[in-house]
């Protein structure tokens, strides 16, 4: 069976790996954007080849697709889904495992999201307020008190913001640091032409974030374990936003903070989104849904964001996870046709570690053009797996980083003291000439209690909150005012507005 794969990175590697293990024998041909080790591995061991171009323009697409004349094209990242390239190949009668650019809307304009779950009453969703214009979005930020600023395109998992703006006798100086961070972020999202709103404020809620991926046939669904990814740069989840440090998943289908009631409910809201999504036009979602879901006192599983392909990390975490042939459920998936049940590991755990250059991911030009040795021998002997990222093959045959995560250790055991002493040992045999990091923390065993604890504090709250009738609601008295149902509207400003 010949595939064709498109993308360049950890993910796609995962995906290769896993697909290779099909008992389709499959043909592995990849498009991706760089030499990536690991990518040209999977090529080459398969008899495939790989070819080096942009992954986001259509026509190039179809003349590889074309020559190499796949029965299916599987698509990894989310900009080739965003450029129409799903709707391009499946209009030229290629099987396409990815969703289409109706379809990937949900992912790429965070407002519609918003929207669409509003519109059609779906659990989890959050307050929000979109702009268009910087005074509006700098002017409402200023007072709505404890909110969320991100922009409103997916832009890789960063740009996220958090303010509380609680304290009146720091209002000044934290309006300041506001005023000026959606000034900036404003002036980075004019590069974005396909969109109209540039910034989304959210309320900001607090609990154990978690990934649900669901692979979709446009008729049936496969939901695939509960994935807990880590997006910030650093240990103790503090630093800038990252296209995500690492991610923890098993045993079973949940971590051991989440319970399967709430696992169930997480379902269904994927399963409302897609029922949404088909009344507004996305008639076949062929391919992946995920929801980066956070447990909260507001709803329990709770929705910061969609994606409309497997996520990176995560997408490593299913390497061990898995135990039936991946590639069956792609083609089926893609051909519209019904799924069934994947199973999966109940008694293993993963512990996935990506490892960065210093300077991401905040100066990428001092994370470009490191030389890296990797060891994977070693690796290998640890029980691990290395997925290669943002990394490439030089002309002199050496590794070179390209500014982000250069790659991703993903380690299994039968408890996460297992899992996680093989990543940290693993780590060892991964050198750069300048100095990589990696978050110590992930998968380890005061991490993992300290998740545990948090979600029992949570639930106790979201539950007691169901009992009464109030999941979801948001009520308070303001005295002079009365009461008000939505946070993000300060009632004094308002008040002062309208009188």
């Amino acid at each position: 069976m010949k595939i064709l794969l498109i993308g360049s990175g950890a993910r796609e590697h995962a995906l290769g790996l896993m697909m290779l293990k099909s008992g389709l024998e499959p043909r592995v041909y990849v498009v991706s954007e760089y030499r990536n080790p690991g990518l040209e591995r999977v090529a080459g061991s398969s008899s495939g080849r790989i070819f080096i171009t942009r992954v986001t323009e259509p026509g190039r697409i179809l003349e590889i697709t074309e020559a190499v004349s796949p029965d299916l094209v599987v698509i990894g990242p989310e900009e080739p889904l965003f450029a129409g390239i799903s709707d391009t190949l499946r209009e030229h009668g290629f099987t396409v495992f990815g969703a289409s650019s109706k379809c990937a809307e949900i992912e790429r304009n965070k407002v519609f999201a918003r929207r669409l779950m509003w519109r059609h009453g779906i659990n989890g969703r959050l307050f929000y307020a979109s702009f268009s214009n910087v005074k509006d979005a700098v002017s409402f930020a200023e007072h709505a008190g404890d909110i969320v600023v991100k922009p409103a395109r997916q832009v890789g998992g960063k740009g996220v913001k958090v303010f509380s703006n609680t304290k009146s006798y720091l209002f000044n100086e934290i309006s300041r640091v506001t005023d000026e961070y959606v000034r900036d972020l404003f002036s980075e999202m004019d590069a974005y032409k396909d969109i109209d709103e540039k910034i989304l404020v959210e309320l900001r809620v607090e609990g154990v974030e978690y990934t649900l991926h669901v692979i979709s046939s446009g008729g049936s669904i496969t939901p695939l374990p509960v994935i807990q990814d880590h997006p910030h740069a650093f240990e103790y989840d503090v630093g800038p936003e990252t296209g995500g440090m690492g991610s923890i998943s098993g045993p079973g289908l949940t971590p051991p903070f989440l319970t399967l009631g709430e696992y169930e409910e997480s379902l269904r809201i994927l399963n409302n989104v897609i029922d949404a999504l088909r009344s507004e036009g996305c008639i076949d979602y062929r391919g992946v849904l995920a929801g980066q879901m956070m447990l909260t006192w507001l709803w329990g599983p709770t929705v910061i964001e969609f994606y409309s392909r497997f996520g990176d990390p995560e997408t490593g975490n299913l390497l061990y996870m898995l135990e039936d042939d991946v590639l069956e459920v792609f083609e089926k998936a893609a051909s519209g046709k019904s799924l069934g049940k994947l199973g999966i590991r109940d008694n293993v755990v993963v512990v996935n570690k990506a490892i960065a250059p210093l300077g991401y991911p905040t100066d990428r030009r001092l994370a470009t053009g490191l030389r890296v040795k990797v060891d994977e021998a070693s690796i290998r002997d640890t029980g691990c797996t290395i997925l290669y990222g943002s990394i490439e093959v030089g002309s002199d045959g050496s590794l070179y980083t390209k500014g982000s995560r250069l790659a991703e250790i993903v380690c299994w055991g039968y408890s996460y003291e297992e899992a996680y002493g093989k990543t940290e040992n693993a780590m060892r045999y991964i050198e750069g000439e300048a100095p990589l990091f990696h978050r110590g923390d992930i998968g380890s065993p005061e991490s993992m209690q300290e998740k545990i604890s948090i979600a029992e504090k949570i639930r106790r709250v979201y539950t007691s909150r169901v009992r009464r009738g109030l999941l979801g609601a948001y009520m308070a008295w303001v005295p002079g005012i009365g009461f008000i149902e939505n946070p993000l509207v300060n009632p004094y400003m308002s008040k002062r507005a309208h009188g």
